[in-house]
């Protein structure tokens, strides 16, 4: 695989020394509190820069970049925004009249998006770029495990927490120290998210496609208008000739729309034996195996349940094989791996006052596929007396446009408890347009038993009134809702349960 390195910055992407771009600067982050934004900022420290940042409500991010020595600002960031910058940065939630945006024009500093500056990170490494609908959080992390348990020091953005790798984000070797490209670009690991089209400021030299499904409709037309956005995404990789590759599901990630007329090399990964890596999953055993043109070449056990995460975790295994790790220490890492944030993470059990115990997972889930998928593999891998799940819908659009698919992916559930709709990014003629009560109505048309509470502290007393010994609890979404899961096992807050109203994320 031919790399494009340093001292020969001639490829498509080539740009000055990540080094030389930010070591030296002064540079705020407006959203400092997302997860990918606080990667970012602890990235760029420590590639050299002088940090800082502002979000609008406190969050344990924020507190995790203070006792890393990155001062923050809780609020409107106008008193702290020092007029010496070089560079402001802000996420995707920051509209363009936010008086920090404006105050920075005002005084002629630059201003760049999260994506921008994530892409121009990424120059002059051997990049890494994972994408889809669902999985990108899980299968970044993944890799990001597998690169460092195999000794090839990535440097990684993920938009979640995983504490294996040592949270959100790291700063790796500037050079693959090991391996049969042993001396290339350091590699940089970084999720790729689909939204508002940021990733196509990534800069990859190998990229990942996951799947791809109609989500962030507030954003895209439709279905066809995601189909091309990916297509575009896939277009940003480098020719074969340089070292561009994509590996993309052979189902569900449109391939033939997405993968027409590229000039990298194309491999295709799934369940299919037509696939160039087939996946083989025993869901009893959680065991996964890769075979390539019918050979076995890896097989390890997952740790996180589901199909899903089987092709997650072989997504992982096939690109860290490309990045120059070998099968079997790849088996191994992905035998060790033990989950993320917010992937079906078991937060604790729960004694009741009768003695039975309840079991409780907290998932990020908030789309119809992910949500059906996680509860499916939860159903199957912990077999529970009776599946409760708390599912808070995301956006008034997404569960809008989504509402027939919703009502048809909690099968796997015998109770489903649904509070408010968490709005964000939301008009307010958005909010008007839907409602949790109607979610709720088409469930119950579909014979699953479901109920909207409000407020949103009334789902920990109706799980206090119907939790019943076996049985398993799972809080579901991309919102706060969380925070019930840990009311309901007593675990401390780290806020008061006020500040979900107002979180914002990157």
């Amino acid at each position: 695989m031919t790399q494009r390195n340093a001292e020969s910055p001639n490829g498509p992407h080539a740009h000055a020394p990540y080094d030389l771009v930010f070591a030296g600067k002064r540079i705020h982050f407006i959203g400092i509190g997302g997860s990918g934004m606080s990667g970012l900022a602890q990235m760029l420290r420590n590639r050299g820069a002088a940090v800082m940042g502002s979000d609008q409500s406190w969050s344990p991010l924020l507190e995790r970049l203070e006792n890393l020595g990155i001062h923050t600002h809780v609020g409107d960031g106008m008193s702290v925004l020092p007029n010496d910058l070089d560079l402001v940065v802000y996420s995707a939630a920051i509209k363009h009249d936010h008086p920090e945006l404006l105050a920075a024009s005002e005084r002629s500093i630059r201003t760049m998006t999260y994506a921008e500056v994530l892409g121009l990170a990424q120059q002059q490494c051997t990049s890494l770029s994972i994408a889809g609908t669902h999985g990108k959080s899980t299968t970044t992390a993944m890799t990001a495990w597998v690169l460092l348990r195999t000794g090839l020091d990535p440097s990684v953005i993920v938009g979640a927490t995983c504490e294996q790798i040592g949270g959100g984000s790291r700063n790796g070797a500037a050079r693959i120290p090991t391996g049969k490209m042993q001396g290339a670009p350091g590699v940089m690991v970084c999720e790729a998210c689909e939204f508002n089209r940021s990733f196509h400021q990534h800069r990859p030299t190998i990229a990942v496609i996951n799947n791809v499904e109609a989500d962030h409709l507030d954003c895209y037309r439709d279905l066809e208008a995601i189909i091309q956005s990916f297509r575009e995404f896939a277009g940003l990789l480098p020719s074969s000739d340089q070292g561009g590759k994509l590996l993309i599901a052979h189902e569900g990630a449109h391939r033939r729309e997405v993968c027409s007329d590229l000039g990298c090399a194309v491999a295709t990964w799934g369940f299919s034996p037509s696939a160039d890596f087939q996946v083989v999953y025993d869901a009893k055993a959680q065991r996964v195996g890769i075979l390539q043109d019918g050979i076995w070449v890896a097989q390890w056990t997952n740790q996180m349940p589901g199909d899903h995460n089987a092709l997650n975790s072989a997504a992982a295994a096939i690109t860290s094989h490309w990045l120059g790790a070998d099968w079997e220490a790849i088996a191994e890492a992905l035998c060790e791996f033990r989950g993320l944030d917010r992937r079906s993470h078991f937060k604790g059990a729960r004694t009741l006052q009768s003695g039975g115990k309840v079991r409780v997972f907290d998932d990020y889930a908030h789309h119809p596929t992910e949500c059906e998928k996680t509860l499916r593999a939860l159903r199957t891998s912990e077999r529970p007396r009776r599946l409760i799940c708390v599912f808070q819908p995301h956006q008034a659009s997404r569960t809008r446009h989504l509402m027939a698919e919703f009502a048809s992916s909690f099968s796997n559930a015998d109770i489903v408890l649904v509070p408010d709709i968490f709005f964000s990014r939301d008009s307010e003629i958005d909010k008007q347009t839907v409602t949790s009560s109607d979610l709720v109505d088409k469930l119950r048309e579909l014979g699953t038993d479901a109920r909207h509470h409000h407020p949103f502290e009334a789902i920990n007393r109706e799980l206090e009134a119907i939790c019943q010994d076996g049985d398993l609890v799972v809080t579901m979404g991309a919102g706060p809702v969380y925070k019930i899961a840990e009311t309901f096992l007593g675990l401390e807050l780290q806020a008061p349960l006020d500040w979900v109203k107002n979180v914002r994320s990157a």
